[in-house]
């Protein structure tokens, strides 16, 4: 039997006639022993500088005050808000009254108020102590997201019942009610010069308001077999508008990016993810933002860093910084 020859005859050698197939092999690409060893004995370690633990359910949102850099607020679906202090322990205000999972925050520019919005469909007013001070009322459903105007006390909301609502936070004056989206509307901003509302739809369309008056100046859906830059085919999930107030950069569940020029409503540049999901679908995109002074976009995806067109994994986000202004 072979193997009491190869006992019989002691060592066995390979030589070259005894190759079948021989592969390249870079060294760097083989594992260290060392630092096998080196990861078992690795722990996960918390950097954290402050633990809030108030919140018995899933957080939803977080805001952080524009005037003070330890002020934070929460809201999570134990329908539960609150202000806490970074590096105070001791100090978290509890914002009662939402009957429902309390799903936006926002403070004013000027940091003195805080907004937050429920899917009980009522966004109330506080003072950055906590204390309540009114409830604006009228969607007739769930709050999406809430913006506070650049440069007074209005508030933006955008609701499950196709609409968004525009009120005075300091008396509780319904100034205009934004019809014209046929499903939720997903995100929305007032331009920085506040001249100008933006709001994005599960109906796959970008509208533009003026905030007077409550006209939409236009609307920019997907036109097929049409000539130029395509638009979302899904619902619009997230949007930013530059800070000259010229452009409106909006992501959605199809997983594609389009920038539109505001003043005329035509989709000047375009962008599509290129990675899918498991089932072959594209990656929603989730976040989309403009740089400080519009010179780059950024959008997260999920995996990755990209810059131009190199990949730096991050584990859990993508930006993309594509476009250049």
């Amino acid at each position: 039997m072979p193997a009491q020859d190869d006992e019989e005859q002691g060592q066995v050698f390979v030589d070259e006639s005894d190759i079948i197939h021989e592969v390249d092999v870079d060294e760097e690409d083989l594992p260290d022993a060392d630092d096998e060893d080196d990861t078992e004995n690795i722990k996960d370690t918390d950097d954290s500088i402050h633990i809030f633990t108030g919140h018995t359910g899933e957080l939803y949102a977080v805001a952080c005050s524009p005037t003070d850099p330890v002020l934070v607020a929460t809201g999570g679906g134990d329908d539960k808000g609150f202000l806490w202090k970074i590096g105070h322990a001791d100090w978290a205000s509890e914002l009662r009254g939402h009957t429902d999972s309390v799903s936006s925050l926002a403070f004013s520019s000027d940091g003195q108020l805080l907004a937050s919005g429920g899917f009980d469909g009522l966004v109330k007013v506080w003072d950055t102590f906590g204390n309540y001070k009114r409830t604006l009322e009228g969607p007739g459903g769930g709050i999406e997201w809430i913006r506070w105007h650049p440069k007074g006390h209005l508030i933006l909301a955008g609701s499950e019942d196709c609409t968004a609502w525009m009120w005075n936070a300091d008396n509780g004056k319904c100034l205009n009610v934004f019809s014209g989206h046929g499903a939720i509307v997903t995100c929305g901003d007032f331009a920085p010069d506040g001249k100008t509302i933006c709001s994005g739809s599960e109906d796959a369309t970008l509208r533009i308001w003026n905030p007077r008056s409550g006209e939409s100046i236009h609307v920019v859906r997907v036109i097929f077999f049409s000539v130029g830059h395509p638009y979302h085919t899904e619902g619009l999930t997230c949007l930013s508008i530059s800070s000259d107030s010229t452009l409106a950069i909006t992501g959605s569940k199809d997983g594609s990016v389009h920038i539109v020029n505001i003043t005329t409503g035509k989709v000047v540049s375009s962008c599509s993810s290129q990675t899918g999901s498991t089932d072959g679908n594209p990656e929603s995109i989730e976040c989309v933002s403009f740089a400080p002074k519009c010179v780059y976009d950024a959008l997260s995806l999920g995996c990755f860093w990209w810059h131009g067109s190199k990949p730096y994994n991050l584990g859990s986000t993508k930006l993309i910084t594509t476009f250049h202004m």
